[in-house]
């Protein structure tokens, strides 16, 4: 039996990303029925005084309205410490903080990251800790496939948690609740009946000051090849006979492996393009290439668009088109699901004949249907219709919902290693394509839908 978390070390403590989302999810996790007993140490680059830390981690908590006893334990007892956690005697000293079995959680980009797990591997580790990887996990497959090689040595791959927020459990279980339970839905989930897949996340925000990661990134690396491809994944299973970890990942597993560019040829599969000046909901914003901490010669995209197809009896034939970009026109977070046209309609209906469209829009998380239904007039014309639901919101933050699968050593939610190498293996070709100049990269002005030649989805 695997004994319980007592410590949750944080590399990268004083970053951006653990005091905007890992501590607020940590403080969830403290509060009400969720509540435990929990060590906090943190590593980090800056130089914080211990009152300094305690009001970082207290603001964070302030969010979420954190409280009850173990917040005010883990606030008397929490520590931090500037580390250069790549130098194996600091990462000793660190680890000699912690009490009990600890949770290390690498807030910190993937080449610190190999770093530190080479600092770790002359180290012995207490058994069962877990080791929490926040994308992207590498940067192409070899890196991916090295730092598996590394993590293979400190811990067994159930141990190991690269982190999707995208797969908090309230996201998954609505998609697999929706499909699975639900009669009217599996019979038709299929290439027979389904046209087209569209998975849509377009932003309004800009660079928003992340130029030192974003711009080495770019839109296909930072959602497609991550959070995008595991909405897919997710969609597309065959039925899982539990949601336990290794049925819900190894079913993920068989969809990715079948899962390639379309047509095998990503000149006429993806597309990209970067945003020229312009205005975002009233708010001016300038050009890409203006940001700070952005190089011109790296020929970042903010945009991308590519399609896929899986390769099964299921689904072959079925596009799968997964675009996301930033400073767009307006905020779009959805999966389209477009339904093939009724193969005959009576001669005298009219009007509406486009086909059924199943939308199911992330955070908040909704649906509707759009259905061809006789108008109020004359029976004979067809009007469009929508019929709405709201899925249920969930008690937790999509962080929370991951860090809560680290902190209670199950894997379900994380993405297992060879589906972090396949996904990189997947779009592997478009990135290829567009660093030989194969594909132009296009421009659109910052609050528009795209460049204008550019169809849009759903």
């Amino acid at each position: 039996m695997t004994k319980a978390i007592g410590t949750l070390l944080i590399l990268g403590a004083s970053g951006d990303l653990a005091s905007r989302l890992l501590l607020p999810a940590l403080g969830q996790l403290l509060t009400g029925r969720y509540e435990r007993r929990l060590r906090l140490v943190g590593a980090g680059a800056d130089d914080l005084s211990p009152d300094q830390w305690r009001a970082v981690v207290a603001k964070s908590f302030a969010t979420v309205e954190a409280s009850g006893a173990g917040v005010e334990h883990l606030l008397a007892t929490t520590v931090y410490r500037r580390a250069d956690v790549t130098r194996p005697e600091e990462m000793q000293g660190l680890l000699d903080l912690c009490e009990g079995v600890p949770a290390v959680h690498f807030a910190l980009p993937p080449t610190v990251t190999g770093l530190v797990c080479d600092a770790l591997a002359g180290l012995e580790l207490p058994a069962g800790t877990q080791l929490a990887l926040e994308k992207p996990f590498g940067f192409d497959e070899k890196s991916a496939v090295r730092l598996n090689a590394s993590l293979a040595t400190l811990a067994p791959e159930d141990c190991i948690h690269r982190i999707d927020h995208f797969l908090g459990r309230s996201t998954v279980n609505n998609l697999l609740g929706l499909r699975f339970a639900n009669r009217i839905f599996e019979p038709l989930w299929n290439n027979t009946h389904i046209e087209r897949v569209d998975i849509v996340y377009d932003e309004q925000l800009g660079l928003e000051g992340r130029a030192g990661y974003y711009d080495r990134a770019g839109a296909l690396v930072d959602m497609i090849q991550s959070h995008l491809l595991q909405v897919l994944a997710v969609l597309a299973i065959e039925p899982p006979a539990t949601l336990g970890a290794a049925d819900l990942r190894d079913a993920k597993g068989i969809v990715l492996r079948a899962t390639r560019v379309r047509g095998g040829s990503p000149t006429r599969s993806s597309r990209r393009a970067r945003y020229s000046a312009g205005v975002v909901a009233g708010r001016p914003v300038p050009a890409y290439v203006d940001e700070q901490g952005v190089d011109p010669a790296n020929e970042t995209e903010t945009l991308a668009e590519v399609t896929f197809e899986i390769n099964n009896w299921r689904w072959a034939g079925v596009p799968f088109t997964l675009r996301s970009g930033k400073a767009l026109a307006e905020r779009r977070r959805e999966i389209i699901i477009t339904f093939k046209p009724v193969p005959h309609l009576p001669v005298g209906l009219t009007g509406h004949e486009a086909p059924t469209v199943l939308r199911i829009f992330l955070a908040p998380d909704e649906m509707s249907l759009e259905l061809n239904l006789n108008g109020p007039g004359d029976p004979n014309v067809l009007e469009r219709v929508s019929l709405g639901a709201v899925f249920g919101p969930g008690q937790l933050l999509a962080y929370a919902e991951v860090l809560e699968g680290v902190l209670d050593s199950d894997p379900a939610l994380s993405v297992r290693g060879d589906v972090a190498e396949q996904c990189w293996k997947i779009v592997a070709p478009v990135l290829a394509a567009w660093r030989e100049g194969k594909l132009p990269l296009e421009d659109y002005a910052a609050g528009a839908t795209g460049p204008a030649d550019w169809s849009g989805l759903g």
